[in-house]
Formats: structure tokens, sequence, C-alpha cells
């Protein structure tokens, strides 16, 4: 499930709690989507993942909550909330939850 959302400018909000879980679902939030670069939170439950793949940039992935099983290049990463990983350009990965988890994912497109 995927939404266009936002977030208010010049307001505090607190990331966690502005995407929910769904069950047996990956959720994703498009808060920022620029020419230059995007934001977009997700909320994976348990069993939840995004299959292999590669992006042209590197990607920052900030743990919101929880716990995520992340797989850059074949090497197994298990990052917990308040960490962050980045994935490097054109390097294939993939992630999974193990349990549920929330995250921020920051692309700059350049």
């Amino acid at each position: 499930m995927s939404v266009k959302d936002e977030i208010a400018k010049g307001q505090a909000i607190t990331l966690k709690g502005h995407i929910q879980y769904m069950d047996d679902s990956v959720v994703s939030k498009t808060i920022i989507d620029k020419e230059t670069g995007s934001l977009t939170l997700f909320a994976f439950d348990a069993g939840q993942g995004l299959s292999e793949h590669t992006a042209p940039f590197d990607a920052i992935v900030e743990i919101l909550d929880g716990e995520a099983k992340l797989n850059i290049g074949g090497q197994e990463i298990t990052a917990q909330a308040g960490q962050i990983v980045v994935m490097p350009a054109d390097v294939p990965h993939s992630l999974r939850a193990e349990k549920k988890f929330k995250m921020m994912l920051s692309m700059i497109r350049s």
C-alpha cells in the first residue's frame, strides 16, 4: 500500500507515528519527492520485505522502530531503531522483517 502525504512544513513530527503497520503488508508513505531526492516512510509487518534490487544512487535507511535484516552485496546486516545503514549505489540489496519494523528511506539523486 502506498500513500503520498507531504508533511506540513514548519512543524515538529514524530516519524514513527506518521505511518502505521498493516497486517501482512508493507506500507509506504512518500513525504517528500523532488527531482533532487526523496524521503519515504515504510512500515513492514513481520514476514514482509523487499526483494533484491539495485538503485543508481546511494540510499540511507534509518530504522525508526523494531529491527530490520538487510542484505547488501551478499552481506547480511541487522539494524535496530536509532541506527542507519547506507546502501551503496549499484549494489544489489534486499531487506526483510523477521519482526515488525518502520524505517525512513532517504534517496539523494546526484
